[in-house]
């Protein structure tokens, strides 16, 4: 059964025309090239790929004769990415079109669901996508399309998919979901959730009514103690009364099937995750709104769906927080982004130079002739005196006053230069922001996030190397 590769071709496109669907079809047609030029990608993803494949064609083989492949599932990717669209929209889109149907290789044969991409998708761990990235950098340096005489760095933000969070919308949060999960346990096993009764309305009316007063500045936080007391106590009561359903769906003696078995397994693995955020979200409210405490934000909790959420500060117009993590892109003078990386935690972006520097060493065999960056990477004048040993040009502004001295080698005609060059990389990131989806991260979970970010990267320079 082929699962890595579609050796057969579809029928060839004539030109259209129209000169913009004519660019199209280049577009993609310069992408497949360089996929087909470099096998090891398809290799790669393969690895992770092979089993869940395997079981989706075993599954599926009794509708159809058709099996996907490994080769499918990375155009697909790409082409979800390059087409700016959710994984549901890039389904619809490739079974319509023709051309596309060409360029992920599936022709004449039914296109894959959504759940089906959705689980594939996910199969490719975050490590591969870096991995591909840095060879498909290989490649380019290989065919001559990039040089690596300067660099560029800089990073920025990548939102998770959450509301904003308060104290009373994060309770009411928790107390919804071990609701809902309350009433499917009744409707599953009624003998294990017992007579009482959830008081969801109530809850979600005190919520709102507390939002709508914060929001409005009609009471201090101390005239809306009373209705986070209650709310907290309710969300207290709903934790309790899921525990116990937990605890009796757990010894299996109410089902009566081996489906209701599977179902109520993965109604426990829910109450589980909730149960153990609760006490958090309980704590910080209880601490900021009745205690009057101010809690750290590295202790806080933004989210019960996305608990791996930090609070980022970085003094943007308009913006003076967002919620997710920040990431750091290393760009050469082709606009190709040669490495990346998703930081957990917000790093010192001036601890990040000596990494960036060696990982383009390895990739080009030297240092860059240049090195451009923002403030944010300035450390001290005898760091940059260091990096100077090896880079030529480090075009890096000093924070503060300046010595004459100093603002002599900020006026130099080469750190001004370099300095123009390093305002291109304000323009990646608005492409990758803007076009390929990259603004806000709508798959769940951290390894889902950082696979993210690699797929819009690993798609980005497959763009820019069409260009070439």
């Amino acid at each position: 059964m082929r699962l890595k590769w579609n050796q057969q071709r579809g029928l060839e496109f004539s030109d259209s025309h129209l000169k913009i669907t004519n660019e199209y079809y280049a577009k993609y047609e310069a992408i497949s090239s360089i996929l087909d030029q470099a096998p090891e990608l398809v290799d790669r993803v393969h690895r992770d790929l092979a089993k869940p494949l395997a079981q989706v064609n075993r599954e599926t083989r009794r509708r159809r004769a058709y099996a996907y492949t490994s080769e499918n599932v990375l155009r697909v990717l790409v082409c979800q990415v390059i087409e700016d669209v959710s994984l549901r929209g890039v389904v619809v889109r490739i079974d319509d079109s023709q051309f596309l149907r060409r360029f992920v290789r599936i022709d004449g044969g039914p296109m894959m669901d959504f759940t089906t991409l959705c689980k594939l998708k996910n199969a490719v761990r975050p490590e591969t996508w870096a991995e591909i990235n840095r060879h498909l950098g290989q490649v380019a340096v290989r065919q001559g399309w990039i040089d690596g005489n300067h660099l560029r760095l800089d990073t920025t933000a990548v939102e998770t998919n959450i509301h904003y969070p308060t104290d009373s919308s994060l309770l009411w949060d928790v107390y919804r979901v071990l609701g809902r999960a309350i009433d499917q346990a009744r409707e599953l096993a009624p003998g294990a959730v017992g007579s009482g009764r959830l008081q969801t309305r109530r809850a979600k009316r005190l919520q709102q009514g507390i939002a709508r007063a914060s929001a409005a500045k009609r009471h201090g936080a101390k005239r809306l103690q009373p209705a986070y007391r209650r709310l907290i106590r309710m969300v207290e009561d709903v934790s309790a009364w899921a525990h116990s359903v937990r605890d009796a769906l757990a010894t299996g003696k109410h089902f009566t099937d081996a489906i209701a078995v599977v179902v109520g397994g993965g109604i426990v693995e829910e109450i589980d995750r909730v149960l153990e955020l609760a006490p958090r979200v309980v704590d910080q409210a209880r601490r900021r709104v009745l205690q009057g405490e101010p809690v750290p934000n590295e202790e806080k909790l933004f989210s019960i769906f996305e608990c791996h959420t930090e609070l980022l500060v970085r003094g943007k117009a308009g913006k003076a927080v967002e919620f997710g993590h920040m990431i750091q892109i290393q760009q050469v003078a082709a606009k190709f982004i040669t490495d990346y990386e998703v930081f957990r935690k917000r790093p010192l972006e001036s601890r990040l130079l000596d990494a960036a520097l060696e990982s383009h060493k390895g990739l080009f065999g030297a240092y860059p002739d240049a090195l451009a960056a923002d403030k944010g990477y300035y450390e001290s004048m005898s760091a940059l005196g260091a990096l100077e040993h090896k880079v030529a040009v480090v075009s890096i502004a000093k924070k503060g006053s300046r010595t004459p001295a100093e603002t002599a080698r900020e006026h130099d005609p080469l750190f001004r230069h370099a300095q123009r060059f390093r305002a291109g990389v304000e323009g990646t990131i608005s492409f990758l922001k803007r076009v390929l989806r990259l603004a806000r991260c709508f798959n769940k979970g951290w390894e889902h996030f950082v696979a993210t970010v690699g797929q819009v990267i690993f798609a980005h320079n497959l763009l820019i190397l069409a260009r070439c």
